[in-house]
């Protein structure tokens, strides 16, 4: 096995040509050749339209690249180059050993075809030997698990049961490199627990996996770093949280340049260091937004009325956020949102959306508001980040005025020797003897 990684990518690019007329594209091909005989510059008819810009990456064994970004950014054009299905402008692309993709959902599929039939196609097309597809074929009828539709043309098949035939074929036959592109949406939550156990058996043998997803939880989870793009460019690249982080900032409404501190980041140091002191400040907290609000402070509470981030998992919380308006707001927001260290979300909610809301009370400049949240804490044993945040409720839309991701650090210890996962739904467990088993055949 090689020692160089399965996937690098240098300085890679994707320009199209745009006509505006179908006659444009016939003087495209004919004028030009005709002006430069003739000694006269050469005209163009089209656009350049570059789907990708200057894009270098690298995946070694055994490492997950998570891929995010708005439709359209060219993720999908990103990874059929790396897939060799489409060959860039600028750049160069190297992958090494076997490549399996699910590119879009059915592609490469014949709809006349069977399963069966598709099955066996595609993997000779992966280089697949006869005897190494006998060797497997069971192993990918059972992880498709879609049961006789195997002998059916694929066109009678739902769009879940494309992507479990094609994930099965794709993910079974040992690949280096694994790409999938947004196809794990498509199943449902049994397959894709299955899919992810897949995924983490192929990077324990040394496969590179690239995923695109809009689920960031996924990103965070399943991934060892991660990329963001934009408009065909690299917007953020490292750590997955960090790639996450700068994601959210893209969907929900933060600037993309990246070049100048928020005004509430800007605003807030000087205004109020309350929360700055308190117990539990992360000084790497994540903040933006676009100023016309700012937290002040954030106060937690359990059981006693002083600041605290020991928290016992049996007890309510009590989360209060001080909020300072610096211009009128007709429907203000405030929100929380727990989080592991890691990224993954455990609870979220808002003065908007909770189950007695909507609640909105206006909001004068200059005046501070305390939004206080009140939560039956079910958390397991282990360390917490909270966020909290303030936004501006315009026709539905949440528009950002300060967020202050992963501000304050908790730590919940339980009253119970041993808790699983992360929440604590306080089992109870009672055994009964019963001297008249039910009939399993009634």
């Amino acid at each position: 096995m090689s020692s160089k990684p399965p996937v690098e990518a240098q300085g890679v690019g994707k320009c199209y040509t745009l006509y505006q007329r179908p006659s444009d594209r016939l003087k495209q091909a004919v004028v030009p050749r005709l002006r430069r005989a003739l000694g006269l510059a050469p005209r163009t008819y089209y656009q350049p339209f570059w789907a990708l810009s200057e894009v270098s990456l690298q995946v070694e064994r055994g490492q997950c690249l998570g891929v995010l970004g708005r439709n359209g950014s060219g993720k999908s054009t990103l990874l059929q180059i790396l897939a060799g299905t489409l060959s860039p402008t600028t750049g160069q692309v190297r992958t090494r050993g076997r490549v399996t993709a699910i590119l879009e959902l059915g592609a490469g599929f014949n709809p006349i075809f069977t399963g069966r039939e598709n099955l066996q196609l595609t993997a000779s097309v992966m280089g697949l030997s006869r005897r190494e597809l006998d060797e497997r074929y069971q192993d990918i009828v059972a992880f498709a698990d879609i049961g006789d539709f195997m002998e059916q043309p694929v066109w009678t098949y739902s769009s879940g049961m494309y992507v479990r035939l094609a994930f099965a074929v794709s993910a079974c036959v040992d690949p280096e490199v694994f790409i999938v592109d947004e196809a794990l949406a498509v199943g449902d939550v049994r397959f894709q627990a299955k899919c992810f156990r897949r995924l983490d058996e192929l990077l324990a043998k040394g496969c590179a996996v690239i995923l695109v997803t809009h689920n960031p939880e996924q990103v965070t989870r399943h991934c060892t770093n991660a990329l963001v793009l934009n408009e065909g460019e690299v917007l953020a690249q490292g750590a997955p949280r960090d790639a996450v982080n700068r994601y959210l900032d893209l969907m929900l409404g933060a600037e993309p340049d990246g070049q100048d501190a928020p005004p509430a980041q800007a605003s807030a140091a000087a205004a109020c260091e309350a929360l700055e002191r308190r117990a539990g400040y992360n000084p790497e907290e994540y903040r933006w937004g676009n100023g016309q609000a700012e937290i002040l402070d954030v106060c937690i509470t359990s059981g006693t009325g002083s600041h605290t981030t020991s928290l016992r998992g049996d007890r309510p919380l009590r989360v209060e956020v001080w909020v300072r308006h610096h211009q009128p707001e007709p429907r203000p927001i405030y929100g929380l949102m727990i989080k592991t260290p890691d990224g993954v979300l455990v609870y979220a909610d808002n003065s908007r959306d909770f189950n007695g809301g909507p609640l909105f009370r206006p909001a004068a400049a200059g005046e501070v508001v305390r939004a206080v949240f009140e939560l039956d804490q079910r958390l397991s044993q282990g360390d917490y980040l909270l966020s909290v945040g303030v936004a501006t409720d315009e026709r539905g839309e949440a528009i950002p005025l300060d967020r202050r991701f992963d501000t304050l650090q908790m730590k919940v210890m339980s009253t119970r020797p041993r808790t699983y996962g992360l929440v604590d739904l306080g089992t109870r467990v009672r055994l009964e003897k019963y001297d008249n088993p039910p009939d399993g055949g009634s």
